[in-house]
């Protein structure tokens, strides 16, 4: 189920846990409302934001060392499923492929998309909570000088967690956008490089069953889909 995790990835993978861990510190470290309720013992918010954090650390792990659906054979003369891809970096071919990401050193497909997909909003979550941490954390000085110098560090912190934020949330929106519409990243930018949907109109997807049965189908039916049937199935058009 899982890869090697001492593999290529695990430079990425420790630079993602050590920087989550030294941002979380740094927000309990400064003068910020987290810190203020640990200190008049008020626990409920430090112990749940560690927990999220925790969980987006977990979730990373999940969806970068999870096998993303790859086809194992020895077989040469194995037919490639439809909507799978043959990835360069990882070297195998990867059933509904959607894109390879650098930042989980992994492929995102048919077995660890939704994961990925679940992973993003509890990241955004994470974030977002802690840019509200660092932004109490500010202190106030007559001097414009003073203040960097007191408060650079949070400062950097901030400008760090709002470019993730945004870079996460649209990451998530994308994402959200075509699992709607039931196409992948790849088919979306390489449709017409795709041999059977380069020959469906602009508007056309042979996958696509509706908004709610899309959604559906990605987070709450398990198992492989056999996506032939769906694309010649009664109605549709044979391409």
């Amino acid at each position: 189920m899982f890869k090697n995790v001492f593999g290529s990835g695990f430079l990425v993978r420790t630079a993602h846990v050590i920087l989550t861990w030294v941002i979380t510190l740094i927000l309990f470290l400064h003068d910020t409302e987290l810190r203020k309720q640990e200190e008049t013992g008020q626990l409920v918010q430090p112990v749940l934001f560690v927990l999220l954090v925790l969980v987006s650390v977990l979730l990373y792990f999940g969806v970068s060392l999870m096998d993303p659906g790859f086809i194992l054979s020895d077989d040469s003369d194995l037919q490639q499923p439809m909507r799978s891809k043959h990835c360069q970096t990882c070297q195998h071919c990867v059933r509904r492929y959607d894109h390879h990401c650098p930042w989980i050193e992994n492929c995102v497909g048919e077995k660890n998309h939704r994961w990925f997909v679940l992973y993003l909003a509890v990241q955004l979550l994470v974030l977002l909570w802690g840019l509200h941490i660092a932004w109490t954390g500010f202190s106030y000085v007559p001097t414009w000088q003073l203040w960097l110098h007191t408060n650079g560090v949070l400062l950097a912190v901030a400008v760090l967690l709002a470019l993730l934020s945004l870079i996460v949330l649209l990451l998530l929106g994308s994402h959200l956008y075509l699992v709607s519409l039931n196409t992948t990243t790849w088919e979306f930018m390489s449709r017409h490089r795709i041999s059977y949907l380069k020959h469906c109109g602009a508007d056309e997807n042979p996958f696509d069953r509706g908004t709610f049965h899309n959604l559906w189908g990605f987070f709450c039916v398990w198992g492989t889909v056999v996506w032939e049937q769906v694309y010649f199935r009664e109605g549709s058009d044979q391409v």
